[in-house]
């Protein structure tokens, strides 16, 4: 669990200096009016991403600072929060900083590195619900009460919400791609027929694989036909002679001469016989390259029909590549992904056939796993608002009835809601319900928001009995309330520290009290002290033991720290408070 072990405070309103040490369960603040208690209160709301005031800078301070240490465990929401943000966390714990400059600049830190105000808002919900005059998180969100007590509830309401959950989120997954296939019908469609032309134009001329690149050969070879069969016969006149000019000297008849000319002598040299073998070779080589230029020039005749059928074909495969491939090789291969693509489009109608069947199957069972949230939450929200009724007796509040709302928003049509106990309404992924807590203070009045239907004080006490009740379902590390305690006294003000020490069983609690009764239960009550000149410096915050404390309770009791009546009485708080414990 998430523990505030300190806070240090600087050049905030009256406080100078001082450093705010809390226990890991209760910690009661208490001082005189106007000391600095509700410093504390002001400075947690800094470090938690409050709304930076000039006006808390110190008279005479260029900043206001608020330094805190977390404990934090591997895992918590705050704690992989924090890493996300780049924060790195010093031997388990984590360490916030907020800075308020007197001209009304505001600077963050988490663990050592300056993040955005907004990042602490975040953390906020996860570490420390606050009840105060002046400032209420926590239950007071609409999305938490309703979070709250499906947790409460137990299986009763997770079993549904997990199926519910599970279905939602296949149904926008459904309505995302059949509100694609239909609204972009024209688009596909127009897709399909261009696909359809292309296809049509790729079919009908029948590209072969690698024809391209034939084809550009034999039209070159075509083209200049007369210059080729020139050249080759040139050629073989030069290496085989020409028959009508029987004295005209060509390359078969001088290489046969130099072989016979060595033919006579190689047996007498080794290495002139190598040479002579060399020349028969060049003899036969001219011999071949001879005969096959004959042949070629026999063969290779000009064919202007050919040409065209050449150059014609050629036009139609480059009037393929101009529009769907550099060459032959790349449109075969749009064709078939074409082909696919194609396919995939006019099997449209079919799939979303499939998925509007789908889609209205999923509905039908939202209706019916939203139902069941819906009756799981009514009675689970009886349940709660007895317990906190109860609760409410014990805080001065015995004629307070607390409700929740469990109520739905119909939809503007049936296609935008389901059907919740005959009426098509709004649906999202925790269900249909609207979940609210209502306060009536007294006989008569009207159940209204919490926020809206009582004081200060009142709230605040509501607002416990609320904690008191959801510890346990709804965690919350760090709970500081804040004039819990306004307007209540003897026996009410007893049980008000009873609850809070309750509380602190299963979290850390601190309130700022002006009630002994209250402070009595504390594991750890400070004391807010300002010096002569009117701040409160780093000795102005200690921590009360012993006799220490049963003064400070006897001028909570009496406004006289030396009266004995008033110490007998302190002593005997202090006493119930430990039978309790």
């Amino acid at each position: 669990m998430s523990v505030l072990e300190e806070m240090r405070i600087r050049s905030l309103g009256v406080i100078d200096d001082a450093v705010v040490e809390l226990s890991p369960g209760f910690t009661a603040v208490t001082g005189e009016t106007g000391a600095g208690k509700t410093m504390v209160v002001t400075s947690l709301g800094l470090l938690l991403g409050g709304r930076a005031d000039p006006a808390l800078v110190r008279v005479g301070a260029k900043a206001a600072v608020v330094e805190g240490r977390i404990t934090v465990s591997d895992g918590d929401a705050a704690a992989l929060r924090a890493e996300e943000a780049g924060a790195e966390l010093d031997d388990g714990a984590l360490l916030i900083s907020r800075t308020v400059s007197a001209e009304g600049r505001s600077r963050a830190h988490l663990g050592g590195r300056s993040v955005p105000v907004g990042v602490l808002t975040e953390l906020a919900d996860e570490l420390v619900a606050v009840h105060g005059q002046t400032d209420q998180q926590g239950l007071l969100k609409p999305a938490r009460q309703r979070g709250a007590l499906d947790r409460y509830a137990g299986d009763g309401v997770e079993v549904p919400h997990a199926k519910y959950a599970a279905a939602y989120r296949r149904l926008r997954a459904v309505a995302t791609e059949l509100e694609e296939l239909t609204t972009r019908a024209r688009e596909r469609a127009q897709e399909a027929d261009l696909l359809r032309f292309g296809l049509n134009e790729v079919a009908a001329v029948e590209p072969l694989p690698g024809e391209d690149v034939e084809l550009a050969a034999e039209a070159e070879r075509l083209g200049h036909a007369e210059a080729l069969a020139s050249a080759a016969s040139l050629a073989h006149t030069a290496l085989a002679g020409n028959p009508e000019d029987p004295e005209s000297i060509d390359a078969t008849t001088v290489v046969a001469a130099a072989g016979q000319a060595l033919d006579g002598v190689r047996a007498h040299d080794p290495a002139l016989a190598a040479l002579a073998d060399r020349v028969g070779e060049i003899s036969i080589l001219l011999a071949d390259v001879s005969g096959e230029l004959a042949g070629y020039a026999d063969q290779l005749d000009a064919d202007p029909v050919r040409l065209a059928v050449v150059e014609e074909r050629r036009a139609a495969l480059t009037a393929l590549t101009r529009k769907y491939g550099e060459d032959i090789a790349a449109v075969l291969a749009w064709a078939q992904e074409g082909a696919g693509r194609l396919t995939e489009l006019e099997g449209d109608d079919e799939r979303i056939g499939e998925l509007t069947a789908e889609r209205d199957a999923l509905r039908a069972e939202l209706s019916v796993l939203g139902q069941a949230l819906t009756e799981a939450r009514t009675e689970a929200a009886a349940r709660f608002a007895e317990a906190v009724t109860e609760e409410l007796a014990s805080l001065a509040m015995p004629h307070a009835r607390v409700s929740f709302a469990v109520r739905q928003t119909e939809a503007a049509d049936e296609a935008s809601g389901i059907d919740i106990g005959g009426r098509s309404v709004l649906y999202g992924p925790s269900g249909a319900d609207e979940v609210e807590l209502l306060l009536a203070p007294h006989p008569g009045a009207q159940p209204r928001p919490i926020a809206k239907g009582a004081s200060g004080g009142e709230l605040s006490r509501v607002m416990l009995a609320v904690e008191v009740v959801f510890a346990g379902s709804d965690p919350v590390p760090t709970y500081l309330f804040d004039e819990v305690d306004a307007g209540v006294g003897g026996k009410a003000a007893v049980e008000v520290g009873r609850r809070l020490a309750k509380l602190a069983r299963s979290a850390q609690v601190v309130v700022v009290t002006h009630l002994p009764q209250v402070a009595a239960f504390a594991d750890r009550q400070l004391l807010v002290e300002k010096t002569v000149d009117g701040s409160v410096t780093r000795s102005g915050v200690t921590v009360l033991e012993g006799e220490d404390r049963v003064r400070e309770l006897s001028r909570m009791l009496a406004g006289q720290e030396d009266s004995e009546t008033a110490r007998a009485h302190a002593e005997e708080l202090l006493a119930t408070a430990r039978a309790d414990g």
